[in-house]
């Protein structure tokens, strides 16, 4: 709710100005950047339930800051770029330590099933929440979506109080926060696989445009459905994520993580292929819910692997590794997926990003033959 409010208050301030719209995920982004790696080396160091804590505090603070700016007409564009350089450097705390979090409140067996529900809640909530952003702006105001979002972090809050969970602190000894991020990036390379798949995900994430860009600029030019196909096309991606992690948690104790990798970037590229060539809404919206169900899939698989695969005292770091690609690599991707698609056109641009994932994941993954039990 917060994102959609944010970027249609940027379009009114700046009359339509995509350029400012770009400059606020770049402010986000750059703060992702600079602060991830650390945010997982503070998640393994401090009780990771005060932190969630705090960092939820904050970012109540930050919502409603700008609510009452809006409210009383002193908002502007460089305000709301600021807002969210904080919220990304807050988020850069906030991730790692709920990932870990959650790795440490269930036995190892059950962690695929837990990280799988997890991205199912998350799927859910980002495609209900830019509906009911819609609802709430167009019949209250932006303010009101502002204040609605701060008020939501009370739920979060009141749930962190109650969980009684393990504390971090084992690297209280170590006097340095960047040697221990070292040595948690060295075991992460000396792993026979997680180098290999964390680049595959980053390829994806980086070349696959998102459908934020995608989705208007073939509505617009290909399919010519208006407003409500273009929100059902979106609902069709969230779909999939959630069918798609519910799934993989279903039949968790039966995955083989090597196969279903595979076949998740196969699914993945073919889906982005007919979203490309498809001039029909309903094969669009079914090839939608393939690449929803498969990047979920993968995602968790990928999140999965960096949580049990190094020490179980490095997972804060292992973990905001995966907010560095999801939150950082993703919307960098952006920028030049945008320009392409404004030279060579949002079909072609598509079907070159499939190729580009595909060649890519191919030679990542072509020796590793079983990537374990994860």
């Amino acid at each position: 709710m917060q994102i959609i409010g944010q970027s249609l208050l940027v379009l009114k301030l700046s009359r339509g100005s995509a350029v400012s719209l770009g400059l606020v995920s770049l402010a986000q982004a750059l703060a992702f950047f600079a602060f991830a790696l650390i945010g997982g080396g503070i998640a393994d160091t401090i009780d990771r339930r005060k932190l969630l804590v705090l960092t939820q505090s904050a970012l109540m603070l930050l919502a409603l800051m700008l609510g009452v700016l809006t409210i009383v007409g002193e908002i502007r564009v460089w305000m709301v770029m600021l807002i969210a350089f904080l919220s990304g450097a807050l988020l850069s705390f906030d991730q790692p330590a709920r990932t870990s979090l959650i790795a440490s409140l269930v036995p190892q067996k059950d962690l695929l099933n837990a990280i799988s529900l997890q991205s199912a809640i998350f799927n859910g909530a980002s495609t209900v929440g830019p509906a009911l952003a819609g609802i709430v702006t167009y019949s209250f105001g932006f303010s009101a979506n502002f204040f609605l979002n701060a008020a939501s972090f009370l739920a979060v809050i009141g749930a962190l109080l109650t969980i009684k969970a393990p504390k971090a602190g084992t690297l209280r000894m170590r006097p340095k926060l960047l040697t221990q991020v070292a040595d948690a990036l060295q075991s992460i390379k000396r792993d026979p696989v997680l180098p290999s798949l964390l680049f595959s995900y980053g390829v994806l994430l980086f070349f696959g445009p998102s459908l934020q860009v995608l989705l208007p600029v073939l509505d617009l030019q290909v399919l010519h459905g208006g407003p409500r196909i273009l929100g059902a096309l979106f609902s069709a991606a969230g779909l999939g994520a959630v069918l798609g992690a519910f799934c993989l948690a279903a039949f968790s104790d039966r995955a083989q993580p090597a196969m279903i990798i595979r076949c998740g970037f196969a699914v993945w590229v073919a889906s982005l292929a007919v979203v490309a060539v498809s001039e029909s809404v309903e094969a669009t919206f079914a090839a939608l819910v393939f690449l929803g169900f498969s990047q979920s899939v993968i995602g968790a698989l990928t999140l999965t692997a960096l949580q049990t695969r190094g020490p179980q005292e490095q997972r804060g770091r292992a973990a905001s590794l995966n907010t560095l690609l999801i939150m950082g690599i993703r919307p960098l991707g952006d920028f030049p997926a945008a320009a392409a698609i404004a030279v060579f056109g949002a079909p072609a641009t598509a079907v070159a990003s499939g190729f580009i994932v595909a060649g890519a994941s191919a030679i990542a993954l072509r020796r590793r033959r079983s990537i374990g039990r994860i």
